[in-house]
């Protein structure tokens, strides 16, 4: 089973809870470009690594992350 990682970029602060929760280290900030509010969204690196426990959706206070399951 794979999963997808989507983040709302709109809703993105760059707080970095979702980096720091992620236990296999697979999400980072897009230091490449700034969303509509200026700042830096979080990105999974690799998503076929991802197992979906979905730390990173229910530490974000933003509610920006959600996981989808892929089968």
């Amino acid at each position: 089973m794979s999963s997808k990682v989507m983040v709302n970029t709109a809703l993105c602060k760059g707080c970095a809870l979702c980096v720091a929760a992620c236990p296999k280290k697979l999400i980072e900030l897009d230091k490449s470009k700034l969303n509509a509010k200026g700042y830096h969204a979080a990105i999974c690196a690799d998503e076929a690594a991802c197992t979906a426990c979905a730390i990173c959706a229910i530490l974000c206070p933003d509610s920006a992350i959600t996981i989808a399951k892929e089968g």
